[in-house]
């Protein structure tokens, strides 16, 4: 399946260089589009309407609010679409591109790494499209999550943004051992392979937050003070706080 790629930024980069096909690659920025094309052995094209007239599959991760505009470049085409596009709505999709298969995913930035989180929602015609094939290809960039569309927004506060919150807790981390004398780069190194482990064992474990912790918490012992130290210092209500934000943004 031939896969154009519209928007050569931070996250249609990322899913490029995850899925690893030489892409049709437009962009605003054509010099951007062209060093993305290059990166990934694809093809830089001039505009959208050449793009989705060769493409089997178009993948918007342009701004949102181009929608539109790039929509009317795609007239005429028969193209499936995906959409990674922030705060955009099936609906709006569907409006803009009647008649064709749309699906929405809300991916992160380490599908880049084939280790991403990736929520889905079909659009109405689905089904008439390239489906299977789709949601096989985006399964190559990580854990593929269906959700009812009103769920991705929330989702988006969790699997969005928390890389740059567990970035976040890596460098709060680094910077604890490097108080206690710690070479930042070995800090850095302990504090996000810790992190990497921990996930391995929570995936095994069917995502057992509490167990995982029992089985590090001695009663009394070093992980119990530390756990103490980070609920009085609000660890939770911060996290909280952070979904409140991204996910009450959404909604205004």
């Amino acid at each position: 399946m031939k896969i154009g790629l519209i928007g050569a930024g931070s996250m249609g980069g990322a899913l490029a260089r995850g899925l690893g096909e030489p892409l049709l690659v437009a962009d605003v920025d054509a010099d951007r589009a062209e060093a993305l094309a290059a990166e990934v052995g694809g093809e830089a094209v001039g505009d959208n309407a050449e793009l989705g007239a060769r493409a089997e599959l178009v993948i918007l991760a342009h701004k949102p609010g181009q929608l539109d505009e790039v929509a009317a470049g795609l007239d005429g085409s028969g193209s499936a679409v995906v959409s990674i596009l922030g705060g955009t709505p099936l609906s709006a999709l569907e409006r803009a591109l009647p008649g064709r298969p749309v699906y929405r995913f809300m991916p992160n930035i380490a599908a880049e790494a084939r280790q991403g989180v990736l929520c889905y929602a079909p659009g109405r015609l689905a089904g008439d499209g390239p489906e299977a094939e789709v949601l096989d290809l985006f399964g190559r960039l990580g854990a593929v999550v269906p959700l009812s569309e009103p769920l991705i927004e929330p989702a988006t506060a969790l699997m969005g943004c928390g890389p740059a919150f567990f970035a976040l807790v890596v460098e709060a981390l680094v910077d604890a051992g490097v108080r206690h004398g710690l070479p930042p780069a070995e800090a850095g190194r302990m504090a996000a392979e810790t992190m990497a482990g921990t996930a391995a064992m929570l995936r095994a474990d069917g995502y057992d937050t509490a167990g995982l912790r029992r089985r590090v918490t001695s009663p009394g012992g070093s992980t119990a003070r530390g756990l103490a130290a980070l609920e009085r210092g609000g660890l939770r209500t911060a996290f909280a706080d952070a979904v409140d934000a991204v996910a009450g943004a959404a909604h205004r």
